[in-house]
């Protein structure tokens, strides 16, 4: 008897699975050697270099299983050393490099120095409107560069202009701004003592390069327009509320009223 078609078809795509090799099958070589690029990426880190046939040794004695040449406690302790003498490294070096820049760029043409050696700023585009004055909040489109031409961060990330109380934020920024027209648009060159220094999450003694247009010179003033609005209209719902009320007190007064006289007749 002769095999159903059914069972010679089943039996035919059996061995085809069989001989063609799974299309989803992982490559463990070249995985593994992508794993190693992704620990070598993260092996940078400023002012830091690490010995990387030593790195390799501890990834095969590691996987094998052998004790490592340190313990955690003395691993920590070694690392916190060499992470704060690279960050002290690396703060000395970028402190000598905005030095460096901010005497170069006060030769440049169109540049202004607001504190010598410490904070400058170029006129990219002109404005006309209000000024800038000290303790205001002004609304402004902004983009934030390190010397190299890094941005680190903008008014474009969060979908348009801020507002940026003058109080609350680095001087060189803040003296920066004062004077700025609406419409302005201008660069600020901020030396690290003036900017964030040695602190924050930003690199250590870092010069920042902000571009800056002045949208409103003082926001704050839109911001007391638009309570006055609100209040406005709550104190006109709340007498249009009130007037609902005692219009409401009149008809059921009017009601009573009415049932009283027939009440009496």
């Amino acid at each position: 008897m002769s095999p159903a078609p059914q069972t010679l078809l089943a039996e035919e795509q059996a061995k085809n699975l069989a001989e063609k090799p799974e299309a989803d099958d992982i490559n463990i070589s070249l995985l593994s050697e992508a794993f190693g690029h992704f620990i070598g990426r993260n092996l940078k880190s400023p002012g830091v270099t690490f010995d990387i046939d030593a790195v390799i040794k501890g990834l095969k004695n590691g996987a094998a299983g052998q004790p490592a040449p340190m313990n955690d406690q003395e691993y920590e302790m070694a690392m916190a050393k060499l992470q704060e003498k690279a960050f002290a490294a690396l703060s000395e070096q970028n402190l000598t490099a905005a030095k460096e820049f901010l005497e170069k760029n006060a030769k440049e043409p169109g540049v202004v120095e607001i504190e010598p050696g410490k904070l400058q700023y170029q006129i990219i585009k002109p404005g006309s409107g209000e000024e800038v004055k000290p303790h205001s909040t002004p609304l402004i489109h902004y983009s934030g560069k390190y010397q190299d031409g890094t941005v680190f961060g903008s008014s474009e990330e969060v979908g348009g202009p801020i507002t940026i109380p003058l109080d609350q934020t680095i001087p060189g920024f803040s003296k920066g701004l004062l004077g700025m027209k609406e419409g302005e648009k201008r660069k600020l060159f901020i030396h690290p003592d003036l900017g964030y220094g040695t602190m924050g999450n930003l690199p250590p003694n870092a010069l920042l390069i902000f571009e800056i247009e002045v949208v409103k010179a003082n926001s704050s003033d839109l911001n007391l327009q638009s309570m006055a609005s609100d209040d406005e209209e709550k104190s006109g719902e709340k007498a249009s509320h009130e007037g609902d009320e005692g219009n409401d007190k009149d008809d059921d007064e009017g009601s009573d009223k009415d049932d009283d006289d027939k009440d009496e007749d």
